[in-house]
């Protein structure tokens, strides 16, 4: 990549970063309770705070920032990474069925403990996000098993599946929840449409070795995605392994996808919509969109949070929903580019 296109690289993903920045305080102040920067610093550098900021900020407020940044930075680049070996622009994380294999899970687990268990401590707090990590995980393997025909993983195969895979469990989902309590089925519903209400600092201890350990392997194999862009025989004559580097990087994009909807419900489009703008921005090289595209998905996940706990205030909306109200539009937008 030449000089000036890295420099563009340098400051765009810089741009992106103070953005992120911005919102950060911005979601830190504005609220119920208006917090001015100066009390910020105060409590993050414990410079005599107010018990009442210190409860604000970091019970509440902090939590939730980090997770949605969290959230938006793995899906974003597992959805680089799944349009990068598909080579399908149109393809989500969320087409996998991940979502709503989760989603299936965590209506089954409402359904059967009310939301209450007999468990203590941070066990009790875990137990849902922990179905919700084995509800995804679940769903990417048999969806994995199905698409893995005659020795190799068929890209179209596996999306057709997902599709499948995950109407499926939709309608399980929606099945289970006729029969719920009506609280249960209200605390379902937002789950599955995407929320972050409750976040707190364990689930974030749980998302974020998901996030250390996998990010980084699809952020070596930046080069590879390149290539997956060629015809499968042209990488085989270059000596690429295409179907163990392919279920490498599948197999890593599932683990985080399946982290973050475990903490978030059923976010979708962010997987979608950061590729595309982040490809628009720094071009076509995997090296530079995979960190562009994570900081665009931190920044449209806290930003949408942002709106959904303010914008019609005091009554929330999922994040998801805010997501969603922008994603469908851009997802029509693709629909007719690439027909056009």
């Amino acid at each position: 990549m030449s000089k000036p296109g890295n420099k563009r690289f340098s400051l765009i993903l810089l741009t992106v970063i103070c953005l992120i920045i911005v919102m950060f305080f911005v979601s830190l102040t504005v609220g119920e309770f208006k917090l001015t920067v100066s009390d910020v610093l105060k409590v993050i550098l414990q410079m005599d705070p107010s018990p009442r900021d210190e409860l604000v900020i970091f019970d509440f407020r902090l939590p939730r920032i980090v997770i949605a940044g969290a959230v938006g930075l793995g899906l974003g680049i597992a959805g680089a990474a799944i349009q990068g070996i598909t080579r399908n622009g149109l393809a989500d994380p969320g087409i996998l069925g991940i979502n709503a294999g989760a989603g299936a899970a965590i209506v089954i687990f409402l359904f059967l403990f009310q939301g209450q268990t007999n468990l203590t401590g941070w066990v009790a707090i875990m137990v849902q996000p922990l179905f919700g990590l084995v509800g995804g995980l679940g769903a990417a393997l048999i969806i994995y098993l199905i698409s893995w025909q005659n020795g190799k993983l068929d890209p179209q195969r596996l999306l057709l599946t997902g599709i499948a895979i995950g109407t499926g469990f939709g309608a399980l989902s929606l099945f289970i929840s006729l029969k719920m309590k009506s609280s249960d089925f209200e605390m379902a519903t937002v789950w599955i449409s995407g929320s972050i209400f409750n976040a707190n600092w364990l689930y974030i201890a749980s998302i974020i070795p998901w996030l250390i350990l996998l990010i980084p392997i699809i952020l070596r194999k930046a080069a590879l995605l390149d290539f997956f862009q060629l015809e499968e025989t042209s990488m085989k004559t270059l000596g690429i392994s295409v179907e163990k580097e392919k279920s490498i990087i599948l197999l890593a994009s599932i683990g985080i996808v399946s982290a973050c909807v475990a903490v978030s419900g059923g976010i979708s489009f962010i997987g979608l919509m950061s590729p595309h703008i982040a490809r628009r921005l720094v071009g076509i090289q995997h090296r530079h969109i995979l960190p562009v595209c994570g900081a665009i998905g931190m920044l449209l996940v806290i930003t949408s949070d942002f709106i959904a706990k303010t914008a019609f205030a005091p009554i929330e909306l999922p994040v998801g929903i805010i997501i969603s109200i922008i994603g469908v539009p851009y997802f029509i937008y693709l629909l007719i580019k690439e027909k056009s």
